[in-house]
């Protein structure tokens, strides 16, 4: 079994349009916080100098949004009224969706913007295999290279309207991509409508989750390591995330070599 990692860095040294900050409390520093805490309310002395090195342990506080690095979008993320019910939140969801068959389709030759339901269909035929229910779609638009810079969130291509519900369909209910949004790039998405004046251009794949119930991944990477299109294993599963709109996932695909 050989396991590739799917997964974009969180990392607070990149570029992001909602900055990472990430604070350390170093061992040392650690001992004299515990120190402290266990004097203050407990009323216990304690010298951190008797401790190996005079050393305790880290604390990592990050502040970050929930689509930071690669995470999981949940219904609720798509609005608050849906034609199905209540829009359930990342922890509501079943865990089943988010292991299972993978899917790679390849549309890495199509430039800024969307892609339609023809072209994920002669992405099907490129491998001769469609999708169906439980297995997980993969969307390589080769956007990860961009990942950490600011031309990740400007220059990647996303899908329309009948591209995504040509997916759900099929009875897919996770699609993931290695771009910054399941959506074309915002920018790209309001110069449309105000070019065509149809409101249909904004957010399309997004705003189909108020009426069919599925979820994305987004900001995946390495998806070229994949050795095929089909025959690999994609797990994904989100953190649990008491009511949030989304969660990290430390997605990976598993290939049995055997």
């Amino acid at each position: 079994m050989r396991i590739i990692d799917l997964s974009t860095p969180v990392d607070a040294k990149v570029w992001e349009p909602n900055p990472v900050v990430h604070e350390v409390l170093s061992p040392a520093e650690g001992a004299v916080h515990m120190a402290e805490g266990m004097r203050d309310n407990h009323g216990l002395d304690f010298d951190p100098a008797v401790l190996p090195d005079g050393e305790l342990l880290s604390l990592d506080t990050m502040t970050l949004t929930t689509h930071t690095g690669t995470h999981v979008d949940a219904p609720s993320h798509y609005g608050t009224k849906t034609s199905y019910g209540t829009p359930r939140h990342i922890d509501e969801l079943p865990l089943d969706w988010f292991i299972g068959p993978g899917v790679l389709l390849d549309i890495s030759d199509a430039g800024t913007g969307t892609i339609d339901a023809a072209r994920l269909r002669r992405a099907c035929s490129d491998i001769g295999h469609t999708p169906g229910p439980g297995e997980i779609v993969l969307l390589r638009t080769g956007a990860d290279v961009r990942s950490g810079t600011p031309a990740y969130f400007t220059d990647f291509t996303g899908l329309d309207r009948s591209a995504t519900a040509f997916l759900l369909d099929l009875g897919v209910r996770v699609i993931g991509t290695d771009a910054f949004s399941l959506d074309a790039p915002f920018g790209h998405m309001i110069r449309e409508y105000q070019r065509t004046g149809d409101d249909g251009v904004l957010w399309p794949a997004h705003f189909l989750g108020r009426e069919r119930e599925y979820c994305q991944i987004e900001r995946l990477s390495n998806l070229a390591a994949l050795p095929a299109p089909t025959g690999f294993t994609v797990s994904c599963l989100p953190v649990k995330l008491a009511g949030a709109g989304a969660g990290w996932a430390r997605a990976v695909a598993i290939v049995d070599e055997s």
